[in-house]
């Protein structure tokens, strides 16, 4: 099972990109754990500047910018 969080405070393309990556887990037919980071002192752990952003298994795969569901499940291989 895949663990994913989503890092960012709640703004409109960190809510976007939570949807892209429930969208993403649905289309890839895997298992995996969503879960949305919002407090800033956790995001700071991940050494992240830039929100949103993408982690799977405890890996930054993407800050900054909004993925879509297709480039989500390149990152899920």
């Amino acid at each position: 099972m895949k663990n994913i969080q989503i890092l960012g405070t709640g703004c409109p393309k960190c809510k976007l990109l939570f949807a892209n990556a429930e969208a993403a887990i649905q289309s890839a037919g895997i298992e995996a754990q969503l879960e949305k980071v919002e407090k800033i002192v956790d995001i700071m752990k991940f050494g992240v500047m830039s929100t949103p952003a993408l982690v799977v298994d405890g890996v930054v795969k993407s800050a900054g910018k909004v993925l879509s569901p297709d480039d989500i499940k390149n990152h899920l291989a």
